[in-house]
């Protein structure tokens, strides 16, 4: 079985547009911020003594903290947040 070339693949294959669109862009601003909450939520919590509702450290509560300070990211995200991700959107959508 021959092997093919870089530039042979690249030509048979259809590139979708290397730019993101406004879609995409806000989208990846979100969920960059979501994340950015989600992951400082967690932190305060574990810097904190015990859980948000005084809950102790069995398995079942630390997981269903996780899930609760994911979606409360999201939420947070999805209502504008801090602000990161319009800072985002524009940083994708920037033309030089």
């Amino acid at each position: 079985m021959p092997i093919q070339g870089v530039s042979a693949v690249q030509a048979g294959a259809t590139a979708p547009d290397a730019r993101p669109t406004a879609k995409n862009a806000k989208d990846a601003g979100v969920q960059f911020e979501s994340l950015m909450m989600g992951q400082l939520l967690k932190t305060m919590r574990e810097a904190g003594q015990g859980g948000w509702l005084g809950t102790g450290d069995d398995e079942a509560g630390s997981t269903m903290m996780e899930i609760a300070e994911e979606h409360l990211g999201q939420a947070l995200a999805a209502q504008g947040g801090l602000g990161i991700a319009n800072l985002v959107t524009q940083g994708l959508e920037h033309k030089p």
